[in-house]
């Protein structure tokens, strides 16, 4: 086993008064699960994941599937729109991530689980991730990123525990497949993540739909574009009978962050 596994859990297993994970499902959060239960036990930790508006809904019963799965305590803490971010501003990952952890560390108090903790991982912390400043400001711990865990990693220790999370694409909030500084609206989204199932329902695994306004903005792997451009017509007509009015494949293929790109 890697020995940064090890250094995570030994790491771990000396909290005092219980441990939450912040739990969104995916593959990062699924593995530090299993090292706090590996650390404390199953009966010192609890899963908490936070219900946004703008969270992919499929996420919500996937964490809840897992955790059930890992044996865990789950707990859902609903959040509504954080104050300032109706707009969809560039600044967005702060506001969210201090307000969501600001509910998280009151549940987990109320709990008796004296420590909170999030999977970031190196990766995270050697890109632009305004969320962090919100961990560090409020003392949310993050092993991966104190034991060098990188995503690779991540998932080639998930494959040895067995975890069903190990391949899981990485996901993000809805807010990143829109514009920065326009309106968020409920039918936008809806209509974002409808469009991603569409695509996902045909084997589109890394795949995002970015929204500028009536265009819609596919991303998908590299090695799938071709496939996607031979069903373009079957595509075009989903994402129009959700009410793009035109519809268009990113020749640069799906990456991280691109809304964030200059001139958007």
């Amino acid at each position: 086993m890697d020995a940064r596994y090890e250094a995570v859990v030994n790491g771990l297993s000396n909290v005092d008064g219980g441990i939450a994970v912040a739990f969104s499902g995916g593959a990062d959060s699924a593995l530090l699960l299993a090292c706090a239960r590996a650390a404390v036990g199953a009966d010192k930790v609890v899963a908490l994941t936070a219900v946004t508006p703008y969270m992919v809904r499929q996420e919500i019963g996937d964490a809840v599937e897992l955790a059930t799965a890992l044996g865990l305590r789950h707990e859902l803490v609903e959040m509504e729109m954080p104050a300032g971010m109706a707009d969809n501003p560039p600044d967005r990952c702060h506001r969210c991530k201090y307000r969501m952890y600001q509910l998280l560390l009151e549940r987990a108090q109320r709990l008796g689980h004296a420590t909170v903790l999030d999977a970031s991982n190196l990766d995270d912390a050697a890109q632009s991730r305004p969320g962090l400043r919100a961990l560090r400001a409020l003392g949310i711990g993050t092993p991966f990123i104190q034991q060098g865990i990188d995503k690779a990693a991540v998932r080639a220790i998930s494959q040895a525990l067995d975890l069903p999370t190990w391949r899981k694409p990485s996901n993000a909030c809805l807010l990143t497949r829109l514009r920065h500084n326009h309106p968020v609206s409920m039918r936008e989204l809806q209509r974002v993540e409808e469009a991603e199932r569409l695509l996902q329902d045909m084997a589109f695994e890394s795949v995002r739909v970015r929204s500028h306004g009536a265009l819609a903005r596919i991303e998908v792997a590299s090695g799938q574009r071709e496939r996607l451009a031979q069903h373009a017509d079957a595509v075009g007509e989903a994402l129009q009978s959700l009410g793009f009015r035109h519809v268009c494949l990113d020749l640069f293929g799906y990456r991280h962050g691109s809304m964030d790109e200059p001139g958007d």
